[in-house]
This record gives C-alpha cells, sequence and structure tokens, in this order.
C-alpha cells in the first residue's frame, strides 16, 4: 500500500481538474462507480456540486468513499 497521494486527472462540467488521491480511496472511488453504473467523471461532478465551500474536492471524494462502505457495512 502506498499511503502517498497520487494526482489523479477529472473532467467536471467540461473542465480539466486534478485531485490527489491515495492509490486506496482512488480505487474505492472507482469501484463505487462501476457499482452505480456512473462515469467517475460524473460521479466526481456530483460530489463537487454537493460538497459546498468546506473541504477540497479531494477530501469530499474520501468522505463519499468513507459514507458509503459505513453505509454498506
Amino acid at each position: 500500500m502506498n499511503g502517498r497521494p497520487k494526482k489523479r486527472s477529472l473532467t467536471l462540467r467540461g473542465h480539466r481538474t486534478s485531485v490527489s488521491l491515495e492509490d486506496d480511496f482512488w480505487r474505492a472511488f472507482r469501484d463505487i462507480a462501476d457499482e452505480k453504473g456512473r462515469a467517475i467523471n460524473a460521479l466526481a461532478a456530483e460530489i463537487d456540486e454537493e460538497r459546498g465551500t468546506d473541504c477540497g474536492l479531494a477530501s469530499a471524494i474520501r468522505l463519499f468513499v468513507l459514507r458509503h462502505y459505513r453505509n454498506a457495512a
């Protein structure tokens, strides 16, 4: 397991951006998108719209992943 975040590219509403996520969070995020039958960019855009200004996109994705697996447990 590599604990260091890596930059990942996303396209949100036609604009390129990047987030720094650890491999485990990125894999989990991709898995959730696959489970939901959603494109990863579409799911990221949804998270981005809902996050407000309290945290950055990478943190919002981490919280989304955490909540998803907590709710599944």
